[in-house]
């Protein structure tokens, strides 16, 4: 086969390949044909939405490199070694992956023992080099394009027990602390479509948002999606809502499912910005989030509402987590406060965190346009929000425990060497 004749076949079965997710994904090669294949991947077209940073080293540089980082969605690790010895730097490689995360090998070696071995260990895939571009290509694009395949994301969903409670100011600076603290792709969807604040949090207008998403069902997928979304930081997107009254926003009980599904299986973290409205379309999209936040404010309105919606949603979720609890506005002068242990007595449920009253530092932060921690980087107020950040995203959990789905395999692996 001539040169190219090889190059015209490849760029056949390139275009047979889809656009890949908006994912993260880091790579650790030992050869520098590997690290030039992975640079070129990513200028392809098809991984546009994939962020990918390429450093040299293999899977012992990975362990290094994330006993003090959080893992992105994909790692790709180049090994020379032979089977045991592969088996041992991917016992340590477990021990610092985030739930979640995804590993592909590219070895040296074709052994199929070793590729089974791999794949029971839950690594999601096992190349061997030399590779083509469309390898690798199509090998990311499996895991995540596979219909058998997990979904990507998870969607968490913000709502206020009473309006005014500042659940859109929490839910904005969450999910700007997603992307800040583990560089992964986040979308905030403004379900407020006539009164919706996020456009004015991120000083962002843009001319589309969710209402075409909602309004355009038939047209709804990972590229249209891609079109509406309107950049607001470096992996932060946002979906935004109209805030315009020239039209009634009356929604049956599942017109925002489709959305969701879309989201959810291109997206590592959707926020929604749910607004204080109880409607069967309201309804059903808290019922449909992976996880839920209640907001609310420390007085007897908000306490009667918060345990109103998260009875609800026990009964209405029973197989899932309970919905968890942010106090806001804790402090404010001269009112008189609820404590934050008579909200957990009753609504049988932890407070995940206490965001204290104050107006110079949130008042200025929405009047321009940024987030808490880029107003004052050291205000105790940013770090809780990247608390927040960390639980709902399986985060903080993991940085201590790390325990991930490489682990099993490798620690029958261990006993039957000690053996």
């Amino acid at each position: 086969m001539t040169g190219q004749t090889a190059a015209t076949g490849e760029a056949d079965m390139l275009a047979s390949l889809g656009p890949l997710p908006r994912i993260s994904m880091q790579a650790f090669c030992e050869t520098p044909e590997i690290s030039r294949l992975i640079e070129t991947a990513s200028k392809d077209r098809r991984m546009t939405k994939t962020h990918v940073k390429v450093h040299m080293g293999g899977v012992m540089a990975a362990a290094n490199y994330y006993h003090s980082a959080p893992t992105p969605n994909l790692i790709i690790v180049e090994s020379m070694k032979q089977r045991v010895d592969l088996m041992a730097e991917l016992d340590s490689l477990a021990e610092v992956c985030d739930a979640g995360t995804k590993v592909i090998v590219i070895g040296h070696v074709n052994d199929v023992e070793l590729y089974r071995d791999l794949i029971r260990s839950g690594v999601s895939e096992y190349l061997v080099a030399p590779l083509q571009l469309f390898d690798l290509i199509r090998a990311v694009g499996d895991l995540y394009h596979n219909p058998e395949a997990s979904p990507l994301g998870r969607v968490v969903a913000f709502v206020g027990a009473k309006g005014g409670c500042g659940a859109s100011t929490v839910a904005h600076n969450v999910a700007w602390s997603i992307a800040r603290q583990f560089e992964s792709e986040v979308v905030l969807a403004d379900m407020d479509l006539p009164f919706g604040t996020a456009g004015l949090d991120f000083n962002q207008d843009p001319v589309q948002g969710i209402a075409e998403a909602v309004q355009s069902p038939e047209r709804l997928d990972e590229v249209y999606l891609d079109r509406l979304l309107s950049k607001c930081a470096e992996h932060l997107s946002l979906l935004a809502a109209p805030a315009t009254l020239d039209r009634p926003y009356d929604f049956d009980e599942k017109s925002f499912d489709g959305l969701l599904d879309v989201m959810r299986g291109s997206i590592p973290t959707a926020i929604l910005d749910v607004p204080h409205v109880w409607t069967r379309w309201s309804r059903q999209v808290l019922r449909s989030a992976d996880e839920i936040v209640v907001v609310a404010a420390p007085d007897l309105a908000n306490l009667r509402n918060a345990k109103n919606i998260v009875d609800f949603l026990k009964n209405a979720r029973p197989n899932d987590a309970a919905p968890r609890l942010v106090l806001n506005q804790v402090g404010m002068p001269k009112r008189p406060e609820i404590r934050g242990e008579e909200f957990m007595r009753a609504l049988d449920t932890d407070i995940l965190a206490e965001i204290p009253f104050d107006i110079p530092l949130f008042g200025g932060a929405a009047n321009n346009g940024q987030m808490i921690s880029e107003v004052d980087p050291k205000n105790p107020v940013g770090a809780t929000f990247d608390t927040i950040a960390q639980v709902i995203t399986g985060r903080g959990e993991a940085r201590r425990q790390k325990k991930s789905a490489l682990a099993p395999l490798l620690e029958r692996f261990r006993a039957k060497k000690s053996a």
